[in-house]
């Protein structure tokens, strides 16, 4: 059984109309005073609008839900100290007209002189899974084999339709913004773990990125820990979203590792494809094609999803998690992904419902 840990983050927002608020620094330093909240679980981000979450080293998906519906909990109220809710949106529904300040941090100052614009735009909000491996070749492998089924995670974890007051007519808004960067998007496919680091090595040489952090692909090795990092879905609306996504990035790396154990050949998709996967993928959500990483076709979003399913059997199987995802699943059938359900509640209820029925999902821990 692989250990796991999430990342979240969140935008800060006006309950009344879910305008965003600059207002990190008041509400991290309340949270850091707050007993529910342990020192690094919640941490500043990119813009002031923003907070990021992480979870300690988890064992099962139980643990990942009791800590993100404490920590969401936890800055929320903290929040409310100050006037503003946490919102687990993939990207700003509601938004002023101009840039939002930058956090006063060194590495977040210049990115925003490298590039002001991507990041006067950046209010954009990820879920990001870890998931340990100890063998670094291993990870590698895995790394490797998951590309394919990258673009239907993002399909599945859709979040963010709306940007500042308009549909954007895609599912995930964030993956197509944050593909702005420039190393962004899927993950190469390395031949094994020193190619990884010559090639990381390479791009901070030629000055594309100043730190790992900067590595932008929607799936890489961390850093600090031995974990697979997969960065590919949008932040999730609730706890239980949040928890059947884990198991399911949990599920894809464990399969890809009794894969690369087994000796089986690696996929070999081409860049080409994959990303033009990624970005169908990203527009149409659950609502039209996807490409199948069987054979490169597409298919009905529902027939590749099924394929995903099957393919994350033996993962599952092994985490111990088969029964907690089909449970999770059922119920993310009903509803519908974030963007469906932002979708829904502004038809039914105009922008004053959406900015509600966000405000309330934060501490929800079922859709």
């Amino acid at each position: 059984m692989l250990t796991l840990g999430v990342e979240e983050e969140y935008l800060l927002v006006d309950p009344r109309d879910g305008m965003p608020l600059p207002r990190a620094a008041e509400v991290l330093a309340t949270a850091s005073l707050a007993p529910a909240l342990r020192p690094a679980e919640a941490q500043h981000e990119l813009l002031q609008v923003q907070v990021e979450s992480a979870t300690p080293v988890c064992e099962d998906l139980a643990g990942v839900a009791r800590h993100l519906a404490r920590v969401r909990a936890g800055l929320n109220a903290a929040a409310a100290q100050h006037g503003c809710r946490v919102v687990p949106v993939g990207s700003a529904p509601f938004g002023p007209p101009g840039p939002v300040p930058v956090t006063d941090a060194e590495r977040y100052r210049r990115a925003h002189r490298q590039a002001p614009a991507l990041v006067d735009d950046l209010m954009l909000n990820g879920m990001h899974v870890h998931v340990g491996v100890r063998d670094e070749e291993e990870r590698l492998g895995a790394l490797v084999r998951l590309r394919p089924w990258l673009p239907v995670l993002i399909a599945l974890s859709a979040n963010s339709p709306y940007w500042r007051g308009a549909d954007t007519r895609f599912a995930s808004w964030r993956t197509v913004q944050f593909d702005q960067w420039a190393v962004s998007g899927p993950p190469p496919a390395f031949r094994d773990a020193a190619d990884y680091r010559q090639r990381v090595a390479a791009l901070r040489t030629a000055g594309a990125v100043a730190d790992a952090g900067q590595l932008y692909w929607h799936a890489r090795l961390s850093e600090r820990y031995p974990t697979v990092e997969v960065r590919a879905a949008d932040v999730q609306l609730t706890v239980a979203d949040a928890e059947l996504f884990a198991g399911l990035v949990r599920a894809l790396v464990t399969t890809a590792v009794l894969e690369e154990r087994q000796g089986r050949p690696r996929p070999r998709t081409p860049e080409e494809l994959l990303r033009a996967a990624t970005w169908h993928a990203a527009r149409t959500g659950l609502h039209g094609q996807l490409v199948s990483p069987a054979d490169g076709t597409a298919r009905p979003a529902a027939a590749v999803v099924e394929e995903l399913r099957a393919y994350l059997a033996p993962g599952l199987e092994a985490a111990g998690d088969t029964g907690r995802v089909a449970e999770l699943w059922r119920e993310f059938d009903r509803t519908g992904n974030g963007a469906d359900r932002q979708r829904r509640w502004y038809r039914e209820q105009g922008w004053a419902g959406l900015a509600e029925h966000l405000v309330g999902s934060t501490v929800t821990v079922t859709p």
